[in-house]
């Protein structure tokens, strides 16, 4: 059994490189992107290349949390997630980067939708709209999941020793590399 969680924590880590490596890929066609916008003239064209740019790196960012949340959580953790406090962590760490993501790109659509075509503004405005149900839903989910926190309080206290934890070694990590 130890060997096949050890497969999975090799699997998590290469999902999380892949991610890594996409966002990656996302920040230099961005760069392109922008880099393009701003070499050309300078008009209407290049700020919609620049609007294209901002939300390549939204999604650039979503990927990279996604990498980090995923090595952190499930590599060097190597935590499996049963209590409500591990699912309301993995969950709002991954819900705030993707909310945020989202609404940065509903801006994108509507400015994209606003200067070439305003029937793309009702996709716009539906994007915003289910991020913002999405927003709430999450919402709802914290405070029921706060309750069931209470139940399992030495489940917080575990969490927070495996905070100290990696925070140590983080530490330790960086006096090496200064020295």
């Amino acid at each position: 059994m130890k060997i096949l969680l050890n497969v999975y924590g090799a699997v998590h880590a290469l999902i999380a490189a892949l991610f890594a490596a996409a966002a990656l890929v996302l920040i230099a066609i961005a760069a392109r992107i922008g880099w393009d916008a701003l070499t050309a003239n300078v008009d209407a064209t290049a700020a919609q290349q620049i609007i294209e740019a901002v939300g390549l790196l939204a999604a650039a960012v979503v990927a990279l949390q996604i990498s980090q949340t995923v090595a952190e959580e499930e590599v060097l953790r190597g935590t499996y997630i049963s209590g409500p406090t591990r699912v309301r962590r993995f969950l709002s760490r991954f819900l705030v980067v993707v909310v945020v993501a989202l609404v940065i790109e509903g801006l994108v659509a509507t400015f994209k939708a606003v200067h070439e075509d305003l029937v793309h503004l009702l996709y716009a405005a539906a994007l915003l709209l289910s991020t913002g149900a999405v927003l709430a839903a999450w919402g709802v989910f914290v405070k029921y999941n706060r309750a069931a926190e209470e139940l399992e309080p030495e489940a917080m206290r575990e969490v927070k020793e495996e905070d100290r934890e990696v925070k140590q070694e983080e530490d330790e990590a960086k006096g090496r590399r200064r020295a």
